[in-house]
Parts: structure tokens; sequence; C-alpha cells
């Protein structure tokens, strides 16, 4: 990240006033896993959002994250990348057979992913963490890593209260109603 006006200097009573407009260096992709009720997380910082990157955070849950769970339930969204196909295209047959077999995919329905929890992490991470200039991807995965770290260690849980009676009446449209 490069400022494009020099900041001006803290006086008695300002603060330091950085210019809005800066020079960008780039993007990211963070990939959210979290586990709610338990209070853990997991933040993967990638240069993109591919479908190999996606697999390979797969793999990590499967045998890094949870070497001893005989089925995970991983609930998702239905964006492109998110394909069990993909893990043939990164890994040999057996492979990715191996770590398919200890995935069970549940999607979000369309048009209203705000209802995933890993959207409200996000959310958090971005007021807690993310919510100044990152001059370069390092930085990043080091700055994530020590919030993701942090959290983890608190436990900290998502305290869901969206119920689905909140749900029917919240997105009446996309219950149908039964009349007799």
């Amino acid at each position: 990240m490069h400022e494009t006006q020099p900041p001006i200097a803290a006086q008695p009573e300002h603060p330091e006033r950085i210019d809005y407009e800066y020079e960008r260096n780039g993007t990211a992709n963070l990939f959210m896993v979290c586990e709610p009720m338990v209070g853990w997380r997991r933040v993967e910082v990638t240069e993109q959002r591919t479908a190999l990157d996606y697999v390979h955070l797969l793999k990590a849950i499967v045998d890094k994250d949870y070497p001893q769970a005989d089925k995970l339930i991983v609930i998702q969204d239905n964006l492109n990348t998110h394909s069990p196909a993909s893990l043939y295209k990164a890994f040999a047959p057996s492979e990715a057979h191996r770590i398919l077999s200890r995935l069970e995919f549940c999607h979000t329905p369309k048009h209203v992913s705000w209802l995933n929890m890993a959207e409200i992490e996000l959310s958090i991470l971005g007021r807690q963490c993310l919510n100044h200039r990152i001059p370069d991807i390092d930085t990043l995965k080091h700055e994530v890593a020590a919030w993701q770290d942090e959290r983890n260690h608190e436990e900290t849980w998502i305290d869901w209260r969206f119920t689905t009676a909140d749900a029917r009446v919240k997105l009446q449209r996309l219950y149908p109603s039964i009349n007799n």
C-alpha cells in the first residue's frame, strides 16, 4: 500500500490525518471455516480464490484440524469454486476419494447467505483486524493468524439467535404459505 497524499502530522488536539485515497497493491482471498458452538475458526489467506485453493483448505481441515473425525459436515454457500469434484483435479483419485469420503456437504440457500455463521465471523474479522490499510499479503497473513489465534484462545463462539420462527417472519416471501 502506498499513500497518494502525505499524511498530515498529529498536532495538539488533532490526531494524524490520512487521506482516504491510496494506491492499491493487490487483493487477497480469505476462506473462513468455523465451528461456532465451540469457538474455533480457521482463516486461510490465499492470493486467489480458486477451486484448487479451496480443496487444499478441505484437505487441511480433514488432515490437520479434525484427523480423528469419521465424518465432517461442511456447510457452505453455492460458490462455483466450492465443488467437491475439484478434489480430483488437485489430487490423485485415491487421495481425492479419501478426503471426500470424510466430508458431507450442506449448502446454504441461494440469496440468503447472510444466514451463514461464517459470514458473521468474517464481519467480526473485518471490524477487529482488517479495519486499516494492510501493505502486503505477508502482513495480512500475520495479522489474520494473530486474530484467529486470539479468538480461538478465547473460544469466542457465535450466539446464534435467529430461529426458524424468526426466519418465517423475516423471510416470509421465501416461505410458502399453506392456506386451508
